[in-house]
């Protein structure tokens, strides 16, 4: 026979996939809990979250509180990395339940002295659980309770907000009931928030028509880190395929000194365990890896599973490719786009595990040598369950590791990657440019269930796509871009420095780039300075001192009559730093508008005067209304206002 139960336990969130899969947090955030809970009857119920981390023995207990209509809600903080485990217990609260009752009836002018008798049985059950001095209290009621001459006092005593808290405090959970366990993965800071820059090694040289090195790339930390961005990610710095090698533009046949691609990984020279030998030695690119760190910034990889058809693979593994009849592979291909220069993997072959292996063992290579951060090279097009695995493995042994999932395809592809353990992704805001596309783009993020497991990265350009809206753009085009990026965005990122040098000639028809880095060196002099690089620092300084900012979820768009004006309020979860952000769309022209400021969100009431503090040009203004005139030029297209109540 089933053990009996009273209360129901339902719809409990946040889960994935009904538990399936864990949501995210990191370090000292706040897992917020809800369920529907209900008994039959009219009883009094309780309920708790209980959680405990991974290597905890015991749980914690933390008490639910009952908003309507049968919806509790409950929270707890987790206070370190790794796995939470947490589930929702309820049951009825049979001391409170008498209390309540007592009460009822003694409004009702009813004698309760046989009811404080049953009062007598729930103090008897918690006497050994109660502080020293709550037992000489409860001790004295008892007496109080079974005496009926004492029974003035006693109906008085039972009413208390003391007595209540003592039995809230110390429940009896009998008949109780709890949901299933559903998990949380704590990750460290740098996975909801981080300023990432990206730019090719091998044209960090200052010297044109010399191959950059790792030393060169050492010498430009510090314009990286004065640029305020914390994540230098560098794409595929392995041996680069020589057979079907990649021309200029993307061309089929490469000439005499052509570099072709990047991601064409593995030759002669070695595969996704060496380093290209222009780029400089094994000990030169730990020297980079420790420079970086000196200055405040990660070394982010890219982790490319693909091998160039001359990579050592596909002689010593040849079962990891897939052999046409001819004895030719196919090479990789998403029509129209083709990689002559790539073969795919094929990761149905018999010899899976070894190949499993060797991926992870790949990554555990470049893990020893100091680096945590892997942005993945187009993870949509391996198996969902392989990338399960591959993260729990490393994760189990290097929980600061973070994954970034490049993959610009359907939505629900996207939302499968974070499913399985990716820590960041890639989103459309490439491509969300006006006003209703943003809004409606960052709700779906923000609002929907996508906010418990998928933690994006803006990201305005890669060397991948070139968008039509920055191809020719002017320079308020590019601050807006970014100013919309970091402030929606906890986590960002820039292709540089083509972003902020504005080099935006494309390819006709197309979002590719002209003489596209993929494909060749560039010289840049990196010592250029203008007001875009200016404004870009100004904004990650911002955020760096602004924990609204560091957090992606807690926004709301405000409203503002001028389809060309987006405003937000976005706050940390105590409120204690709140910001507000009004952006012009418009690159050319002036536009006004008045804005409503969300003051019971604020905490604040009508004709309270509020401090908007400019971050940007450090000017204050006093608002004393709920609705305040703004007007942006393109000059400076954006308010960044820190509210000071």
């Amino acid at each position: 026979m089933q053990d009996q139960k009273r209360v129901v336990v339902d719809y409990v969130s946040p889960s994935v996939n009904n538990g399936e899969f864990y949501v995210k947090r990191v370090v000292n955030e706040i897992v917020n809990i809800d369920a529907h809970i209900m008994a039959d009857g009219h009883d009094v119920i309780s309920a708790s979250v209980l959680y405990k981390h991974e290597k905890d023995k015991t749980w914690k207990e933390t008490r639910m509180s009952l908003l309507s209509n049968d919806e509790w809600q409950g929270s707890f903080t987790v206070e370190k990395q790794g796995f939470y485990t947490y589930k929702v217990q309820a049951w009825v609260d049979y001391a409170l339940n008498w209390r309540h009752g007592l009460i009822r009836k003694i409004n009702d002018n009813q004698h309760v002295s046989s009811e404080l008798l049953e009062g007598v049985e729930y103090i008897e059950a918690i006497l050994k659980k109660v502080t020293a001095e709550d037992k000489t209290y409860l001790k004295r009621l008892h007496k109080l309770f079974k005496n009926e001459s004492d029974y003035g006092e006693a109906i008085t005593e039972a009413t208390t907000e003391k007595l209540y808290q003592i039995f809230f405090k110390n429940p009896v959970k009998q008949f109780d009931n709890s949901s299933k366990d559903y998990q949380v993965y704590v990750d460290r800071n740098k996975a909801r928030f981080s300023t990432w820059y990206e730019f090719f090694p091998r044209s960090a040289s200052k010297k044109e028509g010399v191959h950059g090195t790792f030393k060169d790339c050492e010498q430009l930390l510090p314009r990286v880190k004065n640029m305020g961005f914390d994540v230098v990610y560098l794409p595929p710095i392995h041996p680069i395929g020589e057979v079907n090698r990649k021309g200029k533009n993307n061309t089929t046949e490469a000439k005499a000194g052509d570099v072709g691609s990047t991601w064409g990984v593995g030759s002669q020279y070695g595969g996704h365990k060496d380093i290209h030998p222009q780029l400089g030695t094994l000990d030169d690119f730990k020297s980079l890896i420790n420079n970086a760190k000196d200055n405040g910034i990660e070394i982010a990889m890219d982790y490319a599973l693909q091998a160039a058809p001359d990579h050592p693979w596909v002689k010593d593994h040849p079962k990891w490719f897939k052999w046409r009849p001819d004895g030719t592979v196919q090479y990789a291909e998403n029509p129209p786009k083709k990689y002559q220069d790539i073969l795919p993997i094929y990761w149905e072959s018999e010899d899976y595990k070894n190949l499993w292996n060797e991926c992870l063992d790949v990554l555990m290579h470049w893990i020893d040598c100091g680096i945590s951060i892997f942005r993945v090279d187009n993870p949509h097009t391996k198996p969902f369950y392989f990338w399960n695995w591959i993260i729990s493995q490393v994760k189990a042994k290097h929980p600061d590791v973070i994954f970034l999932a490049e993959a610009f395809t359907a939505p629900k592809v996207m939302q499968q990657l974070a499913k399985q353990g990716f820590t960041q992704s890639y989103t459309y805001f490439t491509w969300r440019e006006s006003k209703h596309e943003l809004i409606e783009y960052v709700e779906e993020l923000t609002r929907s269930e996508l906010k418990e497991y998928m933690q994006p990265n803006f990201w305005p350009n890669t060397p991948d796509i070139n968008p039509y809206h920055l191809q020719g753009a002017n320079e308020s085009k590019h601050i807006q871009r970014y100013a919309l990026a970091a402030t929606l965005s906890s986590s960002v990122g820039i292709y540089g420095p083509v972003f902020e040098y504005m080099l935006s000639s494309s390819l006709p028809g197309k979002e590719e780039y002209l003489n596209s880095e993929k494909f060749q060196i560039t010289h840049y002099d990196w010592d250029i300075k203008s007001k875009l690089i200016t404004i870009i620092a100004k904004i990650n300084d911002i955020r760096h001192n602004n924990p609204a900012l560091q957090q992606t979820n807690n926004i709301k768009f405000c409203h503002i009559e001028n389809d060309n004006l987006l405003a937000f309020y976005k706050w940390n979860d105590d409120r204690t730093n709140q910001i507000f952000v009004i952006i012009s769309l418009d690159a050319h022209n002036s536009q006004q508008g008045t804005v409503q400021v969300p003051l019971q969100d604020i905490g604040v009431s009508h004709g309270h005067n509020l401090e908007m503090h400019d971050l940007i040009t450090d000017s204050r203004y006093n608002w004393n209304s709920e609705w305040n005139f703004v007007e942006l030029h393109p000059t400076t297209p954006f308010h960044i206002f820190k509210i000071n109540k």
